[in-house]
């Protein structure tokens, strides 16, 4: 990987690990990264099965984006993140910037719910971590644009405990999905993995 995108990536923990000695940031102001674990995951992932075309729904401060830019980098793909906080959105594109990645990472500001049905075309690989209050009308959204054999990751479906109520629902929605084969992994905050048929 390369050293730019090492040392965004050493900055981002840096501050998850001096956010997490802070009780008086409130969670809108924290990082709250899927860690590195889940983002090599996540990384490999793309490159693995060569998913060109990805959406992000979820931008906030840059963490994931900055894995999921460098694979689609590395394969000549392009990735689309959507986020409610243009505040947000510009502290990732400029960890893009220094990274050398923000050329393959378009940011879109608004309300995902209304973004989705815009988008053109079919993706590859969708990462969802957004409110999670919302997973599920993100599905139904997005499900139709996705592409044969695409892949989903659904962020934080064991932790935090107090939205377990609606991964469960996002689980069992996507479950219940045609063409759909989903499992859930117990990596970082725990990731609802799901494929759709490429037949």
């Amino acid at each position: 990987m390369d050293e730019r995108v090492e040392a965004v990536l050493a900055e981002y923990h840096e501050r998850a690990a001096r956010e997490a000695q802070d009780p008086e940031l409130s969670r809108d102001e924290r990082l709250l990264p899927v860690g590195p674990e889940v983002g090599r995951f996540l990384n490999g992932l793309i490159k693995g099965a060569k998913a060109a075309r990805i959406l992000e729904i979820g931008t906030s401060y840059g963490y994931s984006g900055v894995w999921l830019a460098e694979a689609a980098a590395a394969i000549g793909g392009q990735v689309i993140s959507l986020d409610l906080a243009d505040y947000k959105q510009a502290y990732a594109r400029e960890r893009l910037e220094r990274a050398g990645l923000a050329q393959v990472v378009e940011h879109r500001s608004g309300d995902a719910l209304e973004l989705i049905p815009a988008l053109e075309g079919h993706f590859d690989f969708v990462l969802l971590d957004c409110w999670k209050d919302i997973y599920v009308p993100c599905l139904d959204r997005f499900f139709p644009k996705l592409a044969k054999g695409a892949i989903v990751a659904a962020d934080n479906m064991l932790q935090p405990v107090s939205a377990r109520e609606d991964a469960l629902a996002y689980r069992r929605a996507v479950r219940a999905r045609p063409g759909v084969s989903s499992v859930l992994l117990p990596l970082g905050s725990g990731i609802e993995l799901s494929r759709l048929d490429d037949l």
